[in-house]
């Protein structure tokens, strides 16, 4: 499987990537990024490292140049790890934090989905607090978190449209995600995630490994709550041991 990863130098596609290239299945793992990104020091075997082509990218919102184009060649999927997050976004104008959630990921998608292979699988990395409802009133961070909403809702219609093309979609929506090195997840925020009635912590390798999974033996079901993500995580991570 060819493999594309946005969001390749975030805390989610670096696993993402760590995984990939550790994956006999996975013959190549596109990175696109503002910057070069390079294989994680965890994976030293060359024939591994061998697998990641880094390919920079300047303008997200325009159509792709030919020089990034070029290597979206017979990709099979991508998981699209690049968004702000609602911390990140305190800190910015909401248009901006729009662009790059809702502008780059359009036309991240399109831009795909004309050269890429049949099928070809999409999984956006969300999470459990996104409202796909346009018309709920959200108690908190409602603007980010319908604006999140209104791409989930953008992806799978493309998919739904683009179906004679091959293309599939499916969204992850975990809560909190944890990682050795990562401070704990508060009390406080896991029991505000139970709210939501889906397992509210994951752990980061098995988020990346069941979206991984998912790209390689087809999409199960939209979305992909953390109970999901656990449950084809864990019997991925367990089926490489």
């Amino acid at each position: 499987m060819k493999l594309i990863v946005t969001g390749a130098t975030g805390l989610v596609g670096s696993e993402v990537i760590r995984l990939a290239l550790r994956n006999p299945a996975v013959t190549s793992v596109v990175a696109i990024a503002r910057k070069p990104v390079l294989a994680p020091a965890s994976v030293g075997n060359e024939s591994q490292t061998s697998k990641l082509q880094s390919v920079i990218l300047e303008s997200w919102t325009s159509p792709y140049p030919e020089s990034v184009i070029r290597h979206f060649e017979d990709a099979d999927a991508c998981i699209w790890a690049l968004a702000v997050t609602p911390t990140q976004s305190k800190d910015m104008d909401f248009s901006d934090v729009t662009t790059i959630c809702y502008d780059y990921t359009m036309n991240g998608l399109a831009n795909m989905a004309a050269h890429v292979g049949k099928p070809f699988r999409f999984i956006y990395v969300s999470g459990v607090t996104v409202e796909r409802d346009q018309e709920k009133t959200l108690p908190f961070l409602s603007e980010y978190r319908l604006m999140r909403g209104r791409v989930e809702n953008a992806i799978l219609d493309f998919a739904k449209h683009h179906e004679d093309h091959g293309v599939e979609a499916t969204v992850a929506k975990p809560g909190g995600v944890e990682s050795p090195g990562l401070e704990a997840i508060a009390a406080p925020f896991a029991a505000m995630l139970e709210t939501f009635g889906h397992t509210p912590v994951v752990h980061l390798s098995e988020l990346a490994a069941a979206m991984i999974d998912q790209c390689l033996h087809g999409i199960t079901k939209d979305p992909l709550w953390g109970e999901d993500l656990v449950e084809i995580g864990q019997r991925a991570l367990s089926s490489e041991d």
